[in-house]
């Protein structure tokens, strides 16, 4: 996989891989960006979400579950020092639907943070990864 990062204007850059879609990232006033866009570590963070919901709903998918809406909070804490890495993240599955399977759910997010987020597999290395689910009727 290859991607190219360019700079926009200041802090401001935009980046694309492969697919071909630009995303921006900036970075805070203080550090000399100019706050229209995601920092480089929310997106990481919005990364690790992505990953792990997309495996989700399909495996509950396969496994003839009727969602009707999915989302996860995340809740990420970073080093105080430099390089502020994440130390801990947290994810709160929240799936909506009829008669959700609560076993499907747990199997499902297990196998994703086990087998099949890459993501998440790079991320444990170094960060503390937990999660927890609440299923709501839809």
């Amino acid at each position: 996989m290859k991607a190219l990062v360019k700079q926009v204007d200041g802090l401001s850059i935009a980046g694309k891989s492969e697919s071909n879609h630009w995303v921006m990232m900036d970075s805070t006033k203080s550090f000399g960006g100019a706050e229209a866009a995601n920092k480089p570590m929310e997106l990481v963070l919005i990364a690790l979400g992505g990953c792990t919901f997309m495996d989700v709903v399909s495996i509950l998918k396969k496994m003839r579950e009727n969602v009707v809406d999915c989302r996860i909070e995340l809740d990420a804490e970073k080093a105080a020092d430099h390089p502020a890495v994440f130390t801990k993240i947290h994810l709160n599955y929240i799936v909506s639907g009829k008669d959700i399977n609560a076993e499907n759910v747990q199997k499902a997010i297990q196998l994703s943070m086990s087998k099949y987020c890459s993501v998440s597999a790079m991320l444990k290395k170094s960060v503390d990864i937990t999660w927890g689910f609440e299923i709501r009727p839809s």
